[in-house]
């Protein structure tokens, strides 16, 4: 959480409340709150274990059960934050829910928080809604029909959890001999209580990489220079920004990315993930905060960006 200083502080007058946390207050909600801080605002981490990282620079903080409505409720209401963003995939929606309907400013919104903590929601909006180009994929429950639905995709695949951060549990499927340990790969790396997975054909992309795009609360869409990044064993390794990439490539990957936005319509930083094979461009994910991706010295400076805005 971030919140305004006191009118009689000498600080900025903008700012933000921010219970922010990924794996907890993570690395990647550590560098929101030096930056908020740096522009004169007040910092709440939560998380579920003491020290986290965003805890050690901080203004306060809480260590809680993140996935209790009522606990998070309770401590969001006890700071009053301006607003909230959350950084977890783990946590009470339904306590978001609850504190946007009764005023709180939850980043972006509610209801993109809830459709992005779970792989099978996106992926519902961008393909089933939206009609936008995704690998060919499905949705296993229990291990029993997983070796089914996989034949149905086709092997080479790749099977992930539904709920996960950075890769982890995600598995390349070379034949059916490979699923269990796939599927037990996947339920030790899933975040929260969701414990399915997902199976998605295997495209042997050119490259891929992240369109980070800020959207401004008159609808407007910012997007910054594209961001390279590899991935190896199923795990983040670098990023560099920016990617050389064809303009036409740009441009499509710029329709997708502001026809999923107009649609969740919530202001606030995305990371809008694509794979390319020749000439195709192919939504992978999207998440409404900077993702570990984009955690680099970036060529324009997100946050400067943010902040002109």
């Amino acid at each position: 959480m971030i919140r305004r200083p006191p009118r009689s502080t000498p600080k900025p007058s903008s700012a933000a409340s921010d219970v922010y946390k990924r794996q907890g207050s993570g690395e990647l909600g550590k560098e929101l709150a030096i930056e908020s801080k740096r522009l004169g605002l007040e910092v709440i981490a939560i998380d579920r274990y003491e020290k986290a990282p965003a805890m050690q620079v901080a203004d306060y903080s809480r260590v809680i059960d993140m996935g209790d409505k009522n606990i998070l409720k309770n401590v969001i209401k006890e700071f009053k934050p301006d607003y909230v963003v959350p950084e977890i995939e783990a946590l009470s929606i339904e306590a978001l829910k609850e504190l946007e309907d009764e005023g709180f400013n939850i980043v972006p919104n509610a209801r993109t928080v809830e459709i992005t903590m779970n792989r099978d929601k996106i992926r519902d909006l961008a393909s089933r809604d939206l009609k936008i180009n995704t690998a060919k994929f499905d949705y296993i429950f229990e291990f029993d029909d997983l070796e089914k639905k996989a034949n149905e995709i086709g092997f080479p695949l790749l099977l992930k959890p539904l709920m996960s951060s950075s890769g982890k549990g995600q598995s390349l499927v070379e034949t059916k001999n490979d699923l269990n340990n796939a599927w037990k790969q996947a339920q030790a790396n899933s975040r929260g209580k969701v414990k399915g997975v997902i199976i998605e054909e295997f495209i042997n992309f050119d490259f891929e990489f992240t369109l980070l795009t800020v959207r401004k609360e008159c609808g407007e869409n910012i997007f910054c220079l594209p961001i390279g990044h590899l991935q190896s064993n199923g795990d983040y390794q670098c990023s560099w920004q920016p990617i050389e990439i064809n303009e036409s490539l740009i441009i499509e990957a710029k329709k997708m990315t502001t026809r999923l936005l107009n649609n969740l319509n919530g202001a606030g930083l995305y990371g809008v993930e694509f794979f390319i094979k020749g000439s195709e461009v192919i939504f992978s994910e999207l998440s409404p905060r900077p993702v570990s991706y984009t955690h680099l010295r970036a060529h324009e400076p997100v946050l400067d960006l943010v902040c002109r805005l």
